[in-house]
């Protein structure tokens, strides 16, 4: 057997092994089977061991063999010659897709296993399993995507994953409001990445990005479309990477999406997750560096975010709250890198701060309990205590710790700016087609028909 049969055959392992897990403990779900925990979490460890081997055996082959570029297909599922276009599932091995899908693996079985005891006798306990293998397929597609559609795929599957575990406790009202609030804003943004992927099959003529960035691998490949085309394309995944990242000014789903356990939010929104949209950005990273003004946006998009998260992580109240926003000023961070053509140090930073991050995270729960403890043994409070002499706040310095409890209104600006415009318009639309419909059919005109489209209240819709 030669190499390139090997790494072919391990490329399709490195995929199965999350279906593997998800077919696994989906199937006796959909039957009314309920498993052990301990069968769940074998069948856990033994997919992502699986996965993880074959990754890592990969990476060696590649550093061995010197080979940089291994792409595997599985075949085309759509084709429709009319329309010039063409759906098929490829993934790429290279020096972009290889690490982050080994950090992947990683995250994901230091996470399982610590889940396996903190949800230990709940009552959702194989549901969270389910959801973590659907998000765990999810992230595999997408580290290793070779065509948006397949990246698109894969994104959708992290996407709905968030979600549903962000409403993991649905017996409460509130998770559930902010799980739909997260997929609203996940909406947007894959309305962004679907325009992008049309925009570029009509530019290329395929979704491969062999077609858009050139044979070369990442990240030497250079741009096959011009710098305007580059310009608009990049500005749609822009902000997909935004929206999917939780950066300004979707950041204020990143507080809501902590309603859901620890271990979800410490693998989504403080690892792996949260860290998507910049690895987006690192995938098409020549079409960064075909347009000027593109790499501008991202840069300054990415100092916004980042100095949003450092001033908002100061004032929560909240530990998990603190360690979202702290993770997004790292994020924000990683965005500047990605713009300043720094791809492989933005590349080193995202496996660090996804490593760091989802170990404060799973430790977050009882840090606090231990402070107690320690307060206890102490006799005394631990906090720092407020020099005698020192001058009051500015009224500057109030209005930005103001700006920051409220997280810069940016829910509220969705809201007022977004949403109430688009709810508006297609209320206007309902009450045309509803007036037409019903002088066709010579019927009288009810009064919901009449109803303005502000009637209902912003709430009741979000």
């Amino acid at each position: 057997m030669t190499v390139d049969s090997t790494m072919w055959y391990l490329g399709r392992i490195v995929v199965a092994s999350p279906a593997f897990v998800l077919l696994a403990l989906g199937l006796p779900m959909l039957c009314n089977v309920r498993l052990s925990e301990k069968l769940q979490s074998q069948i856990t460890k033994f997919g992502v061991t699986l996965g993880l081997l074959a990754a890592t055996t990969i990476l060696v082959l590649m550093l061995v063999t010197g080979k940089r570029h291994v792409p595997v297909e599985l075949g085309h599922w759509v084709t429709i010659e009319e329309e010039h276009f063409h759906f098929h599932l490829k993934f790429v091995f290279d020096r972009l897709s290889v690490p982050f899908t080994i950090l992947t693996f990683i995250l994901c079985g230091t996470v399982g296993a610590f889940a396996n005891v903190y949800l230990h006798r709940d009552a959702g306990y194989q549901r969270f399993f389910l959801l973590y293998a659907l998000f765990l397929l999810g992230m595999v597609i997408s580290s290793l995507a070779g065509t948006i559609e397949t990246l698109f795929f894969g994104w959708e599957l992290v996407g709905l994953s968030s979600a549903l575990l962000v409403a993991y406790f649905h017996e409460r009202p509130g998770p559930v409001r902010n799980g739909h609030r997260v997929w609203t804003i996940y909406r947007i943004a894959d309305a962004a990445f679907l325009i992008a992927a049309l925009t570029m099959h009509h530019l290329t003529g395929a979704g491969d990005f062999d077609r858009m960035i050139g044979k070369d691998s990442w990240p030497m490949g250079v741009s096959a479309i011009e710098p305007w085309q580059a310009l608009a394309v990049g500005s749609l995944l822009l902000l997909a990477a935004a929206g999917k990242s939780g950066m300004v000014p979707f950041s204020g789903w990143l507080p809501r999406a902590m309603e859901g356990p620890t271990p979800s939010s410490a693998v989504f929104y403080g690892a792996l997750s949260v860290h998507l949209g910049t690895f987006l950005l690192l995938r098409v990273s020549p079409l960064l560096a075909a347009s000027l003004t593109l790499r501008i946006l991202v840069i300054v998009l990415g100092l916004i975010s980042a100095v949003f998260g450092s001033m908002t992580s100061r004032v929560q109240s909240d530990v998990k709250n603190a360690l979202a926003f702290a993770s997004l000023t790292q994020v924000g961070i990683i965005t500047v890198e990605i713009g300043l053509g720094w791809y492989y140090i933005a590349l080193i930073h995202m496996i660090g701060h996804a490593c760091l991050r989802t170990l404060q995270l799973l430790r977050a729960p009882s840090i606090l309990k231990d402070r107690q403890m320690l307060e206890d043994a102490v006799g005394a409070r631990l906090d720092k205590k407020k020099p005698e002499n020192a001058p009051p706040p500015t009224p500057f310095q109030l209005w930005l710790y103001q700006f920051a409890m409220h997280r810069g209104n940016l829910d509220s600006m969705l809201d007022g700016w977004v949403v109430r415009p688009f709810l508006w318009m297609f209320r206007l639309f309902d009450s045309f087609e509803r007036r037409w419909t019903n002088f066709l059919s010579g019927g009288e005109s009810r009064e919901s028909d009449r109803l303005s489209p502000y009637s209902d209240s912003l709430e009741d819709v979000i």
